[in-house]
């Protein structure tokens, strides 16, 4: 009995602490030749998280099996050709300070890139198609990237460059930040947010003017239609006209008025078939009543006066 309960207890302390490794278990990135900011970020957390930092930020003794235990976590996420560079280190703070050097260089070149991504984070605008949220994303990782070059961006910096590096549709709101906040203790993701903001206000009220320009174009499609059709009927008048003058009916005309056959010939001021727009009866009456019309205004101008 003795010896089952002792199997038991052995067993519940195995299970149990399994459980425990469960629970901070944590996958670690692989390490490339393009990822090392992200790769340093996620390792520094994943360390903190298994209580390991120690060994690479303190410089007194620390413990062994913590120490081997921060450099085989390492280790597992190097590439082959890295991982003989560091395998004759002794500490981990040995392996990751010669990591860092390989990938971002000795002081004198991380001066020289750090002075050159300040002169990017001095040029860098953000474009008008361009969302907020993808212009922040760029200068967070620039902002990553100077603490791994070992310069601290301040917030109250990043702030100013995201507000000066918006197109002018967000003067407004850039404007009201400026007047109201307090850029030297708002958080850069504050800054973001509002922005976001009041870019999803502009797209909404884009949608409406969007439609009317559909409006004008389409308007301005059926003017054009229009014009054409005109001009159209013009044409197809003169030619008529022109055809007429020339045929043997146009040059016998004084002699044989009353017999020509006009019946397939179309009035272009009526619409009607059998004579010419001159001799519309129609046109012809609506020509007399503006003629009358302007002779009345003719005689009562003086009056008026």
């Amino acid at each position: 009995m003795a010896g089952k309960d002792g199997d038991k207890h052995d067993n519940a302390s195995s299970s149990t602490s399994v459980r425990e490794q469960g629970n901070v278990l944590l996958q670690c990135p692989k390490l490339t030749e393009t990822n090392y900011t992200t790769w340093a970020l996620l390792m520094e957390t994943i360390l903190k998280a298994h209580g390991l930092w120690e060994t690479i930020d303190v410089k007194d003794a620390v413990d062994e099996k913590k120490a081997y235990t921060s450099k085989a976590m390492i280790f597992q996420t190097l590439p082959e050709d890295v991982l003989m560079q560091v395998a004759q280190c002794s500490t981990t703070k040995e392996v990751w300070d010669s990591i860092k050097v390989r990938f971002i260089g000795v002081d004198l070149v991380q001066k020289a890139r750090s002075q050159t991504l300040r002169s990017e984070l001095e040029s860098l605008k953000m474009k008008e198609s361009e969302t907020v949220s993808s212009f922040a994303s760029k200068l967070s990782n620039m902002k990553a990237i100077f603490t791994n070059l070992g310069t601290t961006l301040e917030s109250k910096i990043i702030v100013r460059k995201l507000l000066n590096s918006v197109p002018k549709k967000f003067l407004p709101i850039v404007a009201t930040i400026e007047q109201y906040q307090d850029l030297d203790t708002m958080s850069f993701e504050e800054a973001v947010g509002r922005l976001t903001a009041f870019e999803e206000r502009i797209k909404s009220q884009d949608i409406p003017e969007a439609n009317d320009q559909d409006k004008l174009l389409m308007a301005s499609s059926i003017n054009q239609s229009r014009g054409k059709w005109q001009g159209k009927n013009f044409n197809n008048e003169a030619k008529e006209n022109m055809k007429w003058k020339n045929s043997s009916n146009a040059r016998g005309r004084s002699t044989n008025q009353g017999t020509k056959d006009k019946s397939t010939f179309r009035c272009y001021e009526c619409g009607d078939f059998g004579h010419f727009a001159r001799e519309c009866s129609k046109w012809k009456h609506k020509k007399d009543k503006q003629e009358e019309s302007y002779l009345i205004d003719d005689d009562e101008g003086p009056t008026l006066l």
